[in-house]
């Protein structure tokens, strides 16, 4: 994604919507801007007052806990406090409803749009979240699509494969983009199924921990593959899963495999310009901690790559 397209995604819902988006509120994004992912259900100001304390100028907003709730009151809300705090909401994020079991035993059973018992719900949760995101000024929606078949010839290939197109025919609609994060399939079969749902506004939400938490792929690597199409970035490190039935590791930044140096100069070379958006799967003061420590490992690093 180039500067000029990610600034015009903010300038097309003011067109096309007639909303102000909340990233007017604040100065025009620099490349690689750092975020936090977060949850703020329950207590919104406060999360958001923690983001900006931190020295952040985006967030990329969990709201699974929202679901059955997005109402217009909560999206004006969400406006004010973004707009109180100077802050850039990049993209919302559902996966549920549940069950959700974050293994390979279940995982390829419950998570994401291909499992037929939640796919239904599923859509109707990312329209819902979508929804919300357009009241609330935010250009980008985000899930996990599940295991998708590598076999193209697989039953449910051709499913999955239109379930995500239903969705980002709602986020066309609402002039946003949706974003498939990376993880439980091999970039290359994340790749056909952006070619066959064939859709101008669907994209990557690398995650760059996930590849190798669910042993598909090296993050420098999957760049190669799905470079052109990356419009976030949770950074997030972690280990190879070596237990058959367990993902691998999730871990403060710069302890596990993934090289940031080489994804994000991959990046930096094929011109990226959206957001960085720390993920670190720890809880309350600790992970203040952790975002706090690896806001500056990042800052580091990506110093010397854009410099």
């Amino acid at each position: 994604m180039n500067r000029r397209h990610f600034a015009g995604l903010a300038a097309a819902a003011v067109l096309t919507h007639g909303l102000k988006p909340a990233s007017a509120f604040t100065a025009p994004l620099k490349p690689f801007a750092l975020g936090w992912v977060i949850k703020p259900f329950g207590a919104p100001e406060e999360h958001f007052r923690t983001v900006r304390e931190l020295g952040f100028p985006t967030c990329f907003l969990s709201l699974d806990q929202y679901l059955g709730s997005f109402t217009p009151a909560l999206a004006a809300q969400y406006r004010e406090l973004l707009e109180k705090y100077q802050l850039t909401a990049t993209t919302v994020e559902v996966v549920g409803p549940g069950p959700l079991e974050w293994n390979f035993t279940r995982g390829p059973s419950t998570i994401g749009l291909l499992p037929p018992k939640t796919r239904a719900a599923r859509i109707d949760a990312l329209r819902q979240v979508s929804d919300f995101a357009k009241q609330a000024g935010i250009n980008q929606v985000q899930t996990h699509c599940g295991f998708i078949p590598e076999d193209p010839a697989d039953p449910g290939y051709p499913q999955i494969v239109e379930a995500i197109r239903t969705v980002a025919k709602h986020c066309q609609g609402n002039g946003q983009d949706f974003l498939m994060e990376t993880g439980q399939e091999t970039p290359i079969t994340m790749l056909r199924a952006i070619r066959d749902v064939n859709m101008p506004n669907l994209a990557v939400g690398l995650d760059t921990a996930n590849l190798v938490l669910y042993g598909k792929s090296n993050p420098v690597d999957a760049v190669d593959i799905l470079g052109p199409y990356v419009r976030n970035i949770h950074a997030k490190d972690g280990l190879w899963p070596t237990d058959p039935d367990k993902l691998g590791e999730e871990v403060l930044m710069g302890k596990g495999v993934v090289d940031f140096r080489k994804v994000f100069t991959k990046l930096h070379h094929i011109g990226y310009a959206g957001p960085v958006s720390i993920e670190r799967e720890t809880s309350g003061a600790q992970q203040v901690a952790d975002v706090r420590q690896e806001k500056l490992f990042l800052e580091h690093v990506l110093r010397e790559v854009t410099a």
